[in-house]
């Protein structure tokens, strides 16, 4: 199936028409920035707006950064808060006419991860990580998602490690890399102390330069750590795969 993947991000909102059955991007990625503040109607708007660019009419996966249970927003990290408790799915659906499935945006890209990406066929634990406005985390066993696990937020050193290590504080603080990945480096040591994992895979848009900071992660832990194959395409794809899934 030929589906449309949008993903809501803290700063922007991107979506495509993807090949649920190889997860590769049939159109080129259309882009908006994220309306500040990030209100539910002026968020809606801009998704009808992607979904009118490829005159598409058919079922949707949209993607959203915050816990997301039958549909409903349950936090706000790097959203207005306005929108907790809010049915995003059924406003989506509403807004574009259309049957739309909602996920956490961290698990769609775990799901395209684990579906053709850096991750299929890997049994055991692995935790993909989406570094970017914030910190996204999708955990898996045996290719079984467990949703919504938002450790991004666990405490390193008595503050959340989004505000450590995600790629929006390496920019605000001019880290290098090697800094960067020290922070980093510091927050999977962590999960793998309670997660004992198989695999971490590190997406977002980082991922275009793993090789310049994967070598210093490396050195921290002894747990196998790759790029996402899908880097910052992931959360399109697996939200356009899991609303194929559902139709």
């Amino acid at each position: 199936m030929n589906l449309l993947g949008i993903d809501i991000g803290g700063s922007g909102i991107k979506g495509a028409i993807v090949d649920t059955t190889n997860g590769k991007l049939l159109t080129g990625r259309f882009r908006i920035p994220t309306p500040q503040p990030s209100r539910s109607e002026a968020v809606a708007d801009v998704v009808a707006k992607i979904a009118e660019n490829f005159q598409y009419s058919g079922p949707a996966g949209i993607t959203f950064p915050a816990i997301i249970k039958n549909g409903r927003v349950g936090s706000a990290a790097n959203v207005d808060e306005s929108w907790i408790g809010m049915d995003a799915a059924g406003l989506f659906s509403e807004r574009l006419g259309r049957h739309v499935e909602l996920i956490n945006d961290a698990d769609a890209a775990g799901l395209a991860e684990v579906t053709f990406g850096a991750a299929k066929g890997i049994g055991g634990v692995v935790i993909l990580l989406t570094l970017g406005t914030g910190i996204g985390s999708a955990i898996f066993l045996d290719g079984k998602l467990l949703p919504n696990s938002e450790f991004g937020h666990l405490k390193i050193r008595g503050k959340d490690a989004e505000l450590r290590a995600s790629e929006r504080v390496r920019e605000e603080k001019n880290l290098s890399l090697k800094q960067w990945a020290a922070s980093l480096g510091e927050f999977l040591q962590e999960l793998e102390k309670l997660f004992s994992p198989d695999l971490f895979v590190i997406g977002g848009g980082i991922s275009k330069k793993a090789d310049k900071f994967l070598p210093y992660l490396r050195a921290l832990t002894p747990v196998e750590i790759v790029s996402a194959k899908m880097q910052n395409e992931a959360g399109i794809i697996g939200a356009a795969w899991l609303a194929a899934q559902k139709n």
